[in-house]
């Protein structure tokens, strides 16, 4: 079992600040953030390299944010497991979503995919993973209302596809909702959030034809979205509504230096960058939680050398 002691405790809380806390394997990397019965939960994949045969999740614990453990540790044979995402179920209950590559050689790309989701109760014990979506799409992350949760999955074998957005009733058996989604700019990685009245709001990446990434909107039942220019190229999308209705994301940018940064976006377009966190190159896949005033901010970097997993806690 590996350990880390942070010092937040000892340091005065500045506007940002950013701790790395895991840095076990030669790769770690694509996080996720949730707080679930008053413990930190810390998901990432962690492997050889940036893409190999051995893509493991990662899931650490931690009481305060600062003494972080291994929880426990999920493999595939002949898999690679990426972008390990985590959400509350309508029950209260854990579920975890990634992609499985299936590979024979690092860095091989692209190659087929499968979605799977585990189910937990506390994040030690995981169900077997259930396929989830179709053949060689990518659902990227889970977004629950009520007994509804939605998940947006892009091809994985062309650049020329559209998204998809997929419904499911239990997280287990999705069904397509809304057949093409985002056609233009190669649409990929995808967040959804609800607001209060059940609007959802989508952020989405795109690599091609202009990069920009788009913010959509729609009411329920989420069949017809309105699309507005994000206003910049993003990577590793993630966002969330403050109490006072602002929109924040975390991404990855790419303008002048690639980098993650906190930034505010305009459900109309546009955003604007508010604070660069500590990091450069390979990086971002934030995860996200707003707890007493504070965002907390998992992700990961490479700007100390290794690519490791940061914690990172902001005061607006």
């Amino acid at each position: 079992m590996r350990l880390f002691f942070l010092s937040l405790a000892a340091l005065p809380l500045l506007a940002i600040e950013s701790t790395r806390i895991w840095d076990a394997a030669p790769h770690s990397a694509f996080t996720d953030l949730i707080r679930h019965k008053n413990q930190w939960l810390c998901v990432f994949r962690e492997g050889r390299a940036h893409v190999s045969t051995d893509g493991a999740i990662r899931i650490l614990t931690s009481k305060d944010g600062q003494e972080w453990q291994s929880l426990a540790h999920l493999t595939l044979p002949n898999r690679d497991l990426r972008d390990p995402k985590i959400t509350h179920t309508s029950s209260g209950g854990l579920m975890l979503t990634a992609a499985a590559a299936h590979r024979e050689r690092d860095g091989q790309t692209p190659v087929p995919h499968d979605s799977l989701a585990w189910f937990s109760k506390d994040g030690i014990s995981w169900s077997e993973p259930a396929k989830i979506g179709d053949p060689n799409y990518w659902l990227w992350r889970a977004s629950w209302r009520k007994n509804q949760v939605l998940m947006v999955g892009y091809p994985t074998g062309s650049r020329d596809g559209s998204t998809r957005l997929y419904t499911s009733n239990d997280g287990r058996r999705f069904e397509t909702l809304v057949p093409e989604l985002v056609k233009e700019g190669f649409p990929n990685e995808s967040t959804i959030i609800f607001q209060k009245d059940g609007t959802a709001l989508c952020l989405t990446r795109r690599d091609a034809k202009g990069f920009n990434g788009l913010i959509g909107t729609a009411k329920p039942p989420y069949k017809d979205w309105k699309w507005a220019d994000a206003g910049a190229r993003i990577g590793g999308p993630n966002f969330i509504e403050l109490p006072d209705g602002r929109l924040i994301g975390v991404v990855r940018l790419y303008d002048n230096k690639t980098r993650t940064s906190i930034v505010e976006l305009n459900a109309s377009g546009g955003l604007k960058e508010l604070e660069t966190l500590p990091s450069n190159g390979d990086s971002s896949y934030a995860g996200l939680v707003w707890q007493k005033g504070e965002l907390w901010i998992s992700y990961y970097s490479s700007h100390e050398g290794k690519t490791s997993i940061y914690l990172a806690r902001w005061k607006p």
